[in-house]
């Protein structure tokens, strides 16, 4: 798959490799489109018998443009295939000369369009975030940021780049720190400690990429501080249809695969504890396989009094 900088001058370069086709949208009115369709949706749909589906609806738009953004890549792909072939192949004729432009323009379009989706889709995202403090994360295949929100890799993907050290996309890119965190801990209290130890993170290792499964609550608060910042994200999303409920142990397998730097576990909410308030499971999992693994593990506490 071929990968490149979504940044405004990156658009502008392939608007004016596909000028002969028209002008491409500019990346404001692109971004603009992004907000008012997903600004649209949810005004419609407030206060209506919609309102309960309003998590299904608001994902199913931003992951249309997703899911078309890799449509059109893979069409670039094919395109940039037949070049290499083209290319290979050249026997200077005129008809070889036009079929080589032919495939070089669709190749060229299909990368702007592909920008273009992504765009309008970080755009949506980041508006559904604001508006319903909701996170949407890409189920499969790798996401590539744009200046609106940090990048988002699969696992696998970042796992198979680290044994092979290969440069590109799914490369982590630098230290991965390790996230596993309680569902119920999303007070204000646990938000803080999170947002804390994520800081003093980026502050270790300031190239540093946040992996973790993107469950609800706590693991959520983290890929919220990670678009913020800017910080690579790596999802090793538990598998529950494959591995049922080993699913999320499963899970922490993949995070320490990664060979992170350090893993941070919060396994209860911090605001009001109890004693009898169960620990979450694949947090302390996790903090266990770290230990055994040889790890750094750093447990997320309290505040001191």
């Amino acid at each position: 798959m071929t990968h490149f900088n979504t940044s405004s001058s990156a658009l502008v370069d392939l608007s004016a490799s596909v000028e002969e086709a028209g002008s491409l949208p500019t990346e404001d009115a692109l971004v603009q489109l992004g907000r008012a369709l997903m600004t649209e949706l949810i005004d419609v749909i407030s206060d209506t018998a919609l309102e309960d589906f309003q998590t299904i609806l608001g994902e199913a738009l931003i992951g249309a443009f997703h899911s078309a953004a890799g449509r059109i890549e893979r069409d670039a792909d094919r395109a940039r295939d037949t070049m290499r072939s083209l290319d290979r192949d050249f026997d200077g004729s005129e008809a070889a000369d036009v079929e080589l432009q032919e495939a070089t323009a669709r190749a060229r379009a299909g990368d702007a369009a592909t920008q273009a989706c992504e765009l309008i889709r970080d755009a949506a995202s980041e508006t559904w975030t604001v508006a319903t403090g909701e996170v949407w994360t890409a189920w499969r295949g790798s996401r590539r940021g744009t200046h609106l929100t940090a990048a988002q890799l699969e696992a696998k993907q970042a796992i198979r780049a680290i044994r092979n050290r290969k440069s590109g996309e799914a490369d982590p890119g630098g230290p991965v720190i390790a996230f596993r965190g309680a569902p119920s801990a999303d007070s204000a209290e646990d938000a803080g400690r999170i947002f804390d130890a994520l800081n003093w993170a980026k502050q270790e290792w300031p190239d540093m990429a946040l992996a973790t499964t993107g469950a609800k609550g706590s693991e959520k608060l983290a890929i919220k501080w990670a678009q913020q910042k800017g910080v690579k994200l790596i999802l090793a999303r538990a598998d529950f249809d494959t591995h049922g409920k080993a699913a999320p142990f499963r899970a922490n397998d993949e995070l320490i695969a990664l060979e992170p730097e350090v893993c941070l576990t919060l396994a209860h909410s911090l605001a009001g504890m109890r004693e009898d308030h169960r620990p979450f499971g694949p947090a302390l999992n996790l903090g266990q396989k770290a230990t055994e693994s040889g790890l750094r593990h750093v447990p997320i506490k309290a505040r001191a009094a």
